[in-house]
């Protein structure tokens, strides 16, 4: 297999232009118009980010990108699944406040926004991985597979659990319906808090395998029951139901590929990563700390593999930012040649891109084209 192509813009405009007009011809130069758009349904995904946060992707990036689609004939919407964990975007109504919240609404946008596993997250299709060493059936967000084609708009950023938060997080992780995300993070089954329980009974109404069992007004689940398919965690009213999270880093990142690869398969896909506000950590926190490096630009690539290398190259590239947490960690333990591995030494992100590579997502070999 020869090098994949991945294209670049920096961030530099003169009079005249701007920057979403260069991430368009980015993005038709990396071969957009290639795709079949005519009367096609294609989702966007993207992360709206958590309120509080003010490192995600600003909307206008987005219609940039959907105004290009639409030029083509398609029809967009932008898309992301609902949340495992406690926060502004656990489900739809929620999801659809904090993103409109964070500025996209469809005015700004050029679209509408479909949160793609439904209300409470159970909306999800069982898509087959082939080749999955971890993996069988992937639960995907509905919506995000009954779209003719996938376009992947990702802010790259630095993430606690798997190194960096690139396109394959944004796709495998970002796709994933409320029990896919838990069946990525763990290799166990949820628990019931018992301090947070009210003993509503909520839970048991809604487990098809009677896992969840109500006593003396305080809920738990047998997990020799439980399939695990975090239907109780979505409807808790006090978030009692925890996930388990017990998998390895290493191993998420596979899962997180497999899933990746579920999503693309078998359709046209195309991926855009912008490198810029690099913060340490995802933007699922409420809060981000300051940029690790400086911004770089903006990457565009029909294979998410090469564009996630291609972005932890460029980052890897760059000075670190002195007052910040890879300032922090470099100063107490001394130089590490690869930035995020400082920040989050647990973490290995190549894990998920030669495991991508391995099953047949794409390549870590690319050549960098630069557009100006």
């Amino acid at each position: 297999m020869g090098k994949s192509k991945v294209y670049f813009a920096d961030l530099r405009v003169k009079d005249g232009d701007n920057l979403l007009k260069k991430l368009q011809r980015l993005i038709k130069k990396a071969g957009i118009a290639e795709i079949g758009f005519k009367d096609q349904y294609a989702a966007v995904k993207i992360h709206f980010g958590e309120p509080g946060n003010l490192a995600f992707l600003r909307p206008n990036y987005a219609r940039a990108v959907t105004d290009v689609i639409k030029e083509l004939g398609g029809k967009p919407f932008l898309t992301d699944c609902n949340t495992l964990y406690v926060g502004g975007r656990k489900n739809a109504l929620d999801h659809l406040d904090s993103a409109y919240m964070n500025g996209f609404v469809p005015y700004a946008t050029g679209c509408q926004i479909l949160i793609a596993d439904g209300l409470k997250g159970t909306d999800e299709a069982l898509v087959p991985v082939e080749g999955g060493t971890y993996v069988t059936e992937a639960k995907i967000g509905r919506a995000v597979m009954d779209a003719d084609i996938f376009i992947s708009l990702t802010h790259f950023k630095g993430h606690e659990n798997t190194g960096f938060g690139g396109a394959l997080k944004n796709i495998g992780m970002g796709c994933g319906s409320r029990a896919g995300k838990m069946e990525m993070h763990s290799a166990g089954k949820p628990h019931v808090n018992q301090e947070e329980c009210i003993g509503c009974g909520k839970c048991t109404k809604i487990c098809a395998h009677g896992a969840s069992v109500v006593t003396d007004k305080k809920a738990s689940i047998d997990h020799n029951k439980c399939v695990g398919c975090g239907r109780c965690i979505g409807v808790c009213p006090k978030d009692a139901v925890e996930p388990a999270s017990d998998e390895s880093n290493d191993i998420l990142n596979c899962k997180i590929a497999e899933y990746a690869k579920a999503v693309c398969a078998g359709r046209p896909h195309f991926h855009i990563s912008l490198v810029i506000d690099v913060s340490p950590y995802c933007d699922c926190h409420a809060e981000n700390d300051a940029a690790i490096v400086p911004n770089v630009g903006m990457f565009a690539s029909f294979d998410p593999v090469a564009l996630d290398v291609a972005c932890a190259d460029a980052v890897n590239a760059q000075p670190p930012i002195r007052n910040s947490m890879l300032g922090d960690a470099l100063e107490e333990h001394g130089e590490d040649h690869d930035h995020f591995h400082a920040v989050s030494p647990d973490t290995n992100w190549r894990s998920a891109v030669e495991h991508a590579a391995k099953i047949g997502l794409g390549n870590m070999e690319y050549e960098l084209i630069t557009v100006r």
